[in-house]
């Protein structure tokens, strides 16, 4: 099978994030929007299209259930104050359309509700805003866990409807306004009808279809007294109409950075379990391309980590007040977080006692990890060993944790380009892009270890709100990326350091991954821009240490830390990420870039240069969709005492001279079970330990004696 991967033609710079990936826009409309529908009435609709597999026996549609069970019993809520934003109902329509395409919805439409579309209780609601959600591919030729998906293409379909409904009726609802959320599973409106009247659907042929999508979908609404600016249904197109706008030339090349018709250049023609970004093209090694002592790197406790540190008080009052809101002080975080927190219960369950017979072959299990975390939304999928210093050594609550599983999936979850070109990084959405792939990991790796555990091994997910395993060491040996400048982050060649990761860890027998080299320890030594535009000046100027065992350019986690919780002009942080030569759109021309260098390692220094001079790191206005809008006192939405709107700063650099970094190693750590007992952090020592760090150079050196004995 050709392993040619997907790529944008064409930019989509230029498009407002509220038309989406498809070109509704040029599609023929009724008059207005409470036109009766063609050839439809109050009659009964066709039905949608079906997927044609049935759950087989190794199918994972049993997972789905207690989520979709979760976010059904969400639908309603209490209202805050309402708050101060624009009254005007285009713009009320287009932040909620964006909100939804944030959240990977395919098309979203906003209907006026006739009386004809209510089912159930009659709500004063005149407005929906409506959701559709394909289904995900499916290749006619048999590949890597078909038999786990087959059968589970609509269900999964109408958890992500279900998912966004739900998250859009609580952003509506911390407003102040009311809104309910009809979903595939709980509903009083005909979705049906209700799309239609949005626009996102036709009848054609005796059937309802939605144009663009050849396949299955699922449709979900969120009804609501506020005021909108409903979509016109589509009118009935002639065929010369219908192939202008669903066939035409611009159509399946993507033009105007829409999504193109031409399925190759969307990867549809790929697998699930590989993907639609070409990992399989990037170099492998056997070892990291930077060094790990492995008994030399100590198992760390929770209780180390930065924002667990101030949360303890360890830096004070001022950041353990602020750790509680910092990430999700925005009306959208605020709706994400709280399905992060139902869903820690799901994370772990009973195992089936006895193991499923197809299950022992090692290479099958791989491929059909990989195909489940990607139909479920995940962006790309590795698998690894679980080193020993990758457990933490105490949880949150003070207790020892003792390594129970020898494997781990990993799945990397993009926290989207596109809101990225519109913030500065540390501005009003960088929360919430956070809060949106924590959230949407948890449901994956939830639902992938449910399934696991019914084919008899243990398995359970780690997620960003309980966590037994430290992140960044499994998504490196996973195959994912390379430690980059940023410090202890791993950055992946096609999406940068722009995701969060999720991980799920089991004993059921997997290949793991070899590691990556794609050339990013030489590029980021003659790249300095994540640390010239670091707020804090967090990020090292200089080369890389050993700290702990592992060779890193290690970062100041005490400022990063007092940063992202401290910001008063943004919710948390993520500049390095905006700024990054890798952080990418994935058009051909950037493609062409990237292949240099990967492959070009004299073209680094100058492409380095050349992402500063086409301005790549800037804020795109049009991209901008949502409000700046701060949650404060857990009580009410105000606008905030000012916005960060920085672009990007050649200056920067200047602070190299002068710039301290402090490492706080393992011994200088709280213990495990301190909990509560706040340990003050002493950066005087801590500076000088990052003066006194051992080279690579001298720890190869060191351990050269060793190694030839060895």
């Amino acid at each position: 099978m050709s392993t040619f991967w997907s790529v944008r033609l064409f930019s989509h710079r230029k498009r407002p994030v509220h038309l989406g990936p498809y070109p509704l826009e040029r599609l023929p409309r009724l008059e207005s929007a409470d036109s009766r529908f063609p050839r439809s009435g109050a009659q009964r609709l066709p039905a949608r299209p079906g997927e044609s597999e049935p759950p087989g026996r190794r199918s994972a549609d049993h997972a789905y259930r207690q989520y979709q069970e979760l976010f059904d019993g969400q639908c309603r809520g209490s209202v805050a104050p309402e708050a101060p934003v624009p009254d005007d109902p285009v713009k009320v329509t287009e932040n909620l359309k964006a909100g939804l395409y944030f959240l990977d919805a395919d098309m979203v439409g906003c209907a006026l509700i006739g009386d004809q579309t209510w089912t159930g209780d009659r709500l004063d609601h005149r407005f929906a805003i409506v959701c559709l959600i394909a289904f995900t591919r499916k290749l006619s030729n048999e590949c890597p866990g078909d038999d786990w998906i087959d059968g589970t293409r609509q269900i999964n379909a109408d958890l992500r409807a279900t998912e966004l409904a739900v998250i859009t009726a609580a952003y509506i609802r911390n407003l102040g306004h009311d809104a309910v959320a009809h979903t595939p599973g709980r509903t009083d409106l005909d979705l049906d009808r209700a799309a239609l009247q949005a626009g996102l659907v036709e009848v054609r042929r005796g059937h309802l279809r939605a144009p663009y999508i050849k396949g299955g979908f699922a449709l979900s609404a969120a009804s609501t007294n506020w005021e909108m600016a409903p979509d016109r249904p589509l009118a009935r197109r002639g065929r010369l109409a219908g192939l202008r706008s669903t066939s035409g030339l611009g159509w399946m090349l993507g033009t105007g950075g829409t999504r193109a018709g031409i399925g190759r250049l969307n990867g549809d023609h790929r697998p699930l379990h590989m993907g639609r970004y070409p990992m399989e093209r990037i170099k492998r090694v056997d070892e990291p391309t930077t060094l790990i002592v492995d008994d030399e790197v100590p198992r760390v406790p929770v209780r180390a980590g930065g924002f667990v540190r101030a949360a303890n008080g360890d830096m004070g009052p001022k950041f353990a007040a602020d750790v509680k809101v910092f990430a999700w002080k925005t009306p959208q975080a605020q709706a994400y977080e709280h399905q992060i927190d139902a869903m820690v219960a799901y994370q772990d369950g009973e195992t089936t006692p006895e193991i499923d017979a197809e299950s022992r072959d090692p290479h099958r299990n791989t491929g059909a990890l990989k195909a489940l975390a990607h139909h479920l939304g995940g962006d790309m999928a590795g698998v690894c060993r679980v080193p020993t210093y990758a457990w933490y050594s105490h949880r949150n609550d003070g207790s020892v944790v003792e390594p129970y599983h020898p494997n781990a999936l990993v799945i990397l979850l993009d926290q989207g380009y596109e809101t990225m070109e519109g913030a500065s990084g540390d501005d009003w959405v960088s929360g919430a892009q956070s809060m949106r792939a924590y959230m949407r990991g948890a449901q994956i790796a939830g639902i992938i270890a449910a399934h696991i555990r019914s084919l008899g091994y243990s398995a359970r997910s780690h997620t960003n709100s309980d966590s037994d395993v430290l992140h960044i060491p499994l998504v490196l040996h996973a195959g994912l990326g390379e430690m980059s400048r940023i410090g202890e982050l791993v950055l992946n060649p096609f999406v940068g350091p722009r995701f969060k990761s999720v991980v799920v860890s089991t004993d059921m027998p997997v290949t793991p991954d070899r590691h990556i080299d794609f050339g990013l320890q030489d590029f980021c030594s003659k790249c300095t821009k994540c640390a010239r535009e670091c707020p804090c000046a967090a990020i090292p100027f200089g080369g890389k240490v050993m700290f702990n065992g592992a060779e890193m350019w290690k970062p100041d986690m005490e400022r990063c830390t007092k940063y992202r919780l401290g910001n008063l002009r943004g919710s948390a942080c993520g500049r390095c990420m905006k700024t990054c030569p890798f952080n990418i759109e994935g058009v051909l021309a950037e493609r062409v870039l990237l292949w240099s260098a990967i492959k070009l390692p004299f073209t680094r220094r100058w492409l380095a240069r050349l992402d500063d001079r086409v301005g790549n790191g800037s804020i795109n206005l049009i991209k901008k969709w949502w409000w700046d809008l701060e949650w404060r006192d857990g009580t009410c939405i105000v606008p905030p005492k000012g916005t960060n709107a920085r672009n990007l700063d050649p200056d920067g650099d200047k602070i190299a001279a002068r710039q301290q970094i402090a490492h706080y190693t393992a011994d200088m750590l709280p213990p495990g079970d301190s909990v509560g007992v706040p340990v003050k952090l002493i950066r005087k020592e801590a500076v000088a330990r990052s003066e006194r760090a051992e080279s690579p150079t001298e720890a190869r050196t060191r351990l050269a004696p060793k190694n030839m004995r060895g």
